[in-house]
């Protein structure tokens, strides 16, 4: 399943070839794999230091928030730049590209858990005897396999981390959704943010939200080329008539 829901993304992201500027949608797929070192740099740098002292200091100040963002954003502290990006669009809600930029780093986070536990998924095969190679569980090698304590640590190991990742993916994926909402709140005659919301939709496998907004990019841009493979779309995701 979690692999399918990559997939998803990567479809429905490439399919009708639009974004919302260098931090939306065409940059997740761009960052999938380069985004594993998220979160993990040790120097968090002078200005990030500065704005975090300014937010704190300033919990009613937009600005300062901003600042906290893209300081943190520098240094690919993502998350953290997540919740400062946050309460900088609470504080200004009419800044539409901070809502796309918040949205962006939603699915970058998707994408980040999708590729770790992608990763432990393979790096646990060899062990496990998971893949295509994997022995028969009823044969006696497959036996030898499922009580081995070593196997058993690995595997145990590993679902724990694909668990974990699905659960942030879709939490980031449900989150990335909300803020193309209020995106598409702030812009009802862009077209291209209803495109980008049913596309986060479906990426995440919620085809009501996704054939709604597809719907309403058809009817704000009836003209628009990719209107065609948007009608087909449509028609994909709805449900078989009985």
């Amino acid at each position: 399943m979690f692999v399918a829901l990559a997939i998803v993304f990567t479809i429905s992201f490439v399919a009708f070839g639009v974004g919302s500027g260098s931090t939306g949608l065409s940059d997740v797929l761009n960052n999938g794999l380069s985004a594993f070192g998220i979160g993990s740099g040790s120097s968090s740098g002078t200005s990030i230091s500065k704005a975090q002292h300014l937010a704190a200091k300033h919990p009613q100040s937009a600005s300062a928030f901003r600042a906290l963002a893209t300081a943190l954003e520098t240094k690919n502290r993502n998350d953290e730049a997540i919740v400062a990006l946050e309460r900088y669009t609470h504080l200004n809600p009419t800044d539409t590209a901070a809502l796309s930029e918040l949205a962006g780093l939603y699915l970058k986070q998707a994408s980040t858990a999708q590729s770790i536990a992608q990763a432990a998924q393979i790096a646990a095969a060899p062990v496990t005897g998971g893949g295509l190679f994997g022995p028969d569980s009823t044969s006696p090698l497959g036996q030898a396999f499922a009580t081995n304590p070593i196997v058993q640590a690995v595997g145990s190991k590993a679902s724990s981390v694909v668990s974990a990742q699905y659960a942030i993916a879709q939490t980031a994926g449900a989150n990335a959704i909300a803020t193309y909402k209020r995106l598409a709140k702030a812009t009802p005659a862009d077209s291209s943010v209803q495109l980008e919301l049913a596309q986060a939709a479906e990426g995440m496998g919620n085809t009501a939200v996704a054939i709604a907004a597809y719907r309403q990019f058809l009817k704000l841009s009836p003209a628009d080329p990719s209107a065609g493979a948007v009608k087909a779309r449509i028609k994909q995701l709805q449900p078989p008539k009985k």
